[in-house]
């Protein structure tokens, strides 16, 4: 991919500035839109599609909110998207000698031109790349290198985040429908096919299922006849309602994630929850927010859709104000779903993984073993963790008042109304 200059521009703002100002524009809109009808999705079934490059590789959880408001916003029909160098590069292979030759098809007559139609702006991704040095020899290692090491051996070594801006594009602002029809077609196909199965509603999530009663995730999930779902910080365990009380499936599904995603914030995990995060403060309604993004991600991962949590709905207001004071809190908070996302996709993959080799009676024992042993290894400013640090005393978690019910989002039914 061909990145962004960081050079300031003559306006003063850098690459990274001028895409979280792209990023709040789209938040304070959607939230907005949410505002005057929080029964909408977060994302439409249109855009509840996971964002890839053409190579079919998934962007990550911060982006991933970005190009599916992108969608939803300009009525894109694919979700694949490139930068201008890789939709240039359709209009060439490799020859024999290694060198660039214009494509042809079967018969040897040269493809028509693909290129980015006039007047179409790119949206800008965010990557995170890592420099990996040994603190005596200053020799510097590849990331996927230092992450298969113990963790006596990575405490040799300093590892330095650097934030990286690029400049993407969906295919539909290209003009690949004409020239390349069939190619076009293999995209929209592969959208279509995520919608369908995003508008029929999933009743039964497999993975997640196995998660609850086998105990594979990293604290205790416990359905439970109420009207309550929270994560409780003192017990470090989730509550949520029996899957019955939802209307659907993917009703139960998107809350449970909802949880899933402040239990990936305990202090001895992501560390985003904190001392003094109270019912109704700022910090709250920001983890609230970090909670509603990921669950909405990851159920667009899987073909559901997430409505905002009646309980959620009260700091809209609160999450617009801070779009518009505060420059950072798009970044820290997308950088949190970020982390989110992937702390509970990846061990929903292993799960789902196993189950599709093994079946429901799979050992799952080293998975359940992996969940309960497991260390950060950057804190949320991206620098390296001391595992020791770590080991503190739980907080105590303050009561949470019991608020009036009101009617919920999705499908204009009442179910019930969830505080964390």
């Amino acid at each position: 991919m061909k990145k962004s200059n960081y050079t300031p521009k003559p306006d003063g703002q850098s690459a990274e500035d001028r895409a979280l100002s792209t990023f709040a524009e789209l938040m304070i809109e959607k939230i907005s839109n949410l505002q005057s009808d929080w029964k909408k999705p977060w994302f439409s079934p249109q855009a509840a599609q996971m964002p890839m490059n053409l190579s079919g590789r998934n962007y990550n959880g911060m982006n991933s909110v970005v190009l599916m408001l992108m969608q939803e916003k300009n009525g894109w029909q694919t979700s694949r998207y490139a930068t201008f160098d890789r939709i240039v590069s359709m209009n060439f292979t490799k020859g024999k000698d290694g060198k660039s030759v214009p494509a042809v098809d079967a018969d040897g007559n040269k493809l028509p031109h693909v290129g980015i139609n006039k007047g179409e702006k790119s949206t800008p991704v965010m990557l995170t790349t890592f420099t990996c040095v040994n603190q005596e020899t200053k020799e510097r290692i590849k990331y996927d290198d230092y992450r298969q090491m113990s963790q006596e051996e990575r405490a040799k070594y300093a590892v330095y985040p650097k934030l990286q801006v690029y400049n993407v594009f969906n295919l539909d602002q290209t003009n690949l429908k004409e020239a390349r029809p069939e190619v076009y077609q293999k995209f929209l196909d592969e959208a279509e096919g995520r919608r369908y199965e995003s508008s029929e509603g999933m009743r039964d999530f497999p993975a997640l299922d196995a998660m609850i009663e086998k105990d594979l995730y990293v604290c205790p999930i416990k359905p439970t006849h109420g009207d309550d779902a929270y994560y409780s910080i003192s017990r470090d365990e989730i509550v949520i309602p029996e899957k019955s009380q939802f209307i659907d499936g993917e009703s139960f599904y998107s809350n449970l994630l909802h949880e899933m995603s402040h239990a990936s914030g305990s202090e001895s995990r992501l560390n985003r929850l904190k001392p003094g995060q109270s019912f109704g403060s700022e910090a709250y309604g920001r983890e609230e927010l970090v909670a509603e993004l990921t669950a909405a991600l990851v159920s667009s991962q899987y073909g559901m859709e997430k409505h905002v949590k009646s309980d959620s709905a009260a700091y809209l207001k609160s999450w617009l104000n801070s779009l518009h004071q505060d420059p950072q809190f798009i970044k820290t908070t997308l950088m949190d779903v970020k982390r989110s996302a992937s702390f509970i996709g990846q061990r929903l993959d292993a799960v789902n993984q196993r189950l599709e080799r093994d079946g429901w009676e799979a050992d799952f024992s080293d998975i359940r073993t992996k969940n309960k042993e497991f260390t950060p290894m950057f804190n949320n400013e991206g620098k390296r963790v001391n595992p020791a640090a770590l080991q503190q005393e739980p907080v105590q978690e303050k009561p949470v008042a019991q608020e009036q019910k009101e009617e919920i989002a999705a499908k204009n039914v009442e179910r019930p109304r969830f505080h964390r």
